[in-house]
């Protein structure tokens, strides 16, 4: 009988008691559960709404049959390789003439001088430079069935891409050079790959390989150097049995002996990247063409089109920034370069104002460490932690945007300042953030 009773105490009242109830409140109690309602309505209505991934985070590649052990992204739905990703861009000379068409001859490459903006060369007017480069390594005896390796040291900078389209143009390969590889790994590179052409970008990596005797009696003929040099370095070089010539004049030269493009095919190799060597010598890594997967990683949440622009500053010679840059070309976006100190991004990104920020763990940590370092009081530091692990907490659960409470509050004069607040990818390679 206890139980009866209690059940019958929980019932769930009539609509007649409900409104019987209702009309003995006070007319301030109804405003406020009026008022109440309209903002859960509300509330529900406007409530961000959370990205879903495209494939289980905690399972992102699966292993492919065999020993090597190697693995494929789960978002493709057999073994086979993503060999493109629109059918009129299967090689990299595509992908460019791609992003020509579809940006309709837009801005494609940008740099700067400090305290200036950003100036822009159309896709044509790199396409034509690379025409000239490419012609220039052809007349240098260069070819697709002979001598193909070109190769590229270089900080990020237009003609970076520059002498690499003169590459795809013509069927050569382009192979990336930097200076965290070391001078005895570089000359390793270069006798590796039989590199006769070196694009180099200042006159000190030229020294240095002439002082290291790499070039000496080596494979390498031709030097084509982008900034200014004297002739002394000259001098220097021709007694090594090197050419020196500066970019502009090789461009000339492909000019005055232009040749017709020579595109490759989708099976042609179109770059090797050598690795850091950490454990011996440079190992390679062979690419026919790339970027894909990125862009079907991104179907369906947040697709590129001519709109983006990249900022350009970790290494051209590494695959990540390589994937980017080529997946922003594809969509005929723009690329701006920063100015070659990397004191300076900061400066950059704000007068770029890119919508593509791809990003490396250390960068992220050393931007987390000096915005925590302006929290320089007790009740500032317990704010700003209080409202990161809000915003983490809207993260891990799928939730990205730029208006919410935190960020009106806390995060806006960082996100202007730090970052950018027009960018709408941030990537960031491989390794786990710590924070």
């Amino acid at each position: 009988m206890q139980a009866q009773e209690v059940l019958r105490q929980l019932r769930i009242p009539e609509f007649d008691d409900v409104r019987q109830y209702m009309r003995a409140l006070p007319t301030n109690a109804l405003m406020g559960v009026g008022a109440f309602a309209a903002i859960t309505t509300y509330w529900f209505a406007t409530r961000p709404r959370a990205l879903m991934p495209p494939c289980d985070l905690s399972l992102q590649s699966v292993e492919l049959p065999g020993e090597e052990r190697a693995r494929r992204s789960t978002l493709t739905t057999d073994n086979e390789y993503l060999t493109h990703y629109y059918s009129d861009a299967c090689t990299m000379y595509e992908v460019f003439h791609r992003g020509m068409r579809v940006s309709n001859d837009g801005p494609c490459l940008g740099s700067r001088k400090p305290n200036q903006p950003y100036e822009w060369q159309s896709y044509s007017e790199i396409s034509t430079k690379a025409e000239g480069i490419g012609s220039a390594l052809l007349h240098k005896g260069h070819s697709q069935t002979g001598d193909k390796f070109i190769g590229i040291f270089s900080q990020n900078r237009p003609e970076w891409t520059i002498a690499e389209l003169a590459c795809y143009t013509y069927s050569l390969v382009a192979v990336p050079l930097y200076d965290t590889l070391g001078r005895e790994a570089i000359d390793y590179v270069l006798q590796q790959a039989s590199i006769s052409t070196v694009i180099c970008d200042v006159a000190d990596k030229v020294k240095m390989l002439l002082e290291n005797g790499s070039m000496k009696g080596g494979t390498v003929k031709t030097v084509v150097l982008i900034e200014a040099f004297d002739d002394d370095l000259v001098k220097q070089g021709t007694e090594a049995g090197i050419d020196i010539k500066s970019f502009k004049d090789f461009e000339a030269l492909g000019h005055a002996n232009h040749q017709t493009p020579q595109p490759p095919k989708s099976d042609d190799l179109a770059l090797i990247c050598f690795t850091s060597g950490t454990t011996g010598d440079s190992g390679s890594v062979v690419n026919l063409d790339f970027s894909h997967c990125f862009m079907h990683n991104g179907q369906g949440t947040l697709k590129a089109s001519n709109k983006e622009v990249l900022i350009s500053y970790l290494p051209l010679a590494h695959m990540f920034e390589r994937v980017v840059e080529s997946v922003v070309l594809i969509h005929g976006g723009r690329i701006g370069y920063f100015q070659g100190d990397i004191r300076l991004l900061m400066d950059d990104l704000k007068t770029l104002q890119p919508t593509v920020f791809p990003v490396v763990p250390r960068l992220l940590n050393r931007m987390f460490d000096k915005i925590f370092s302006q929290a320089n009081t007790p009740m500032k530091r317990w704010l700003l932690d209080f409202a990161f692990r809000r915003k983490e907490a809207e993260l891990r659960n799928g939730v990205v945007r730029q208006d919410s409470l935190w960020d009106k509050l806390i995060f806006k004069k960082v996100q202007v300042g730090t970052f950018c607040p027009k960018k709408r990818f941030m990537l960031a390679y491989l390794y786990r953030l710590e924070f």
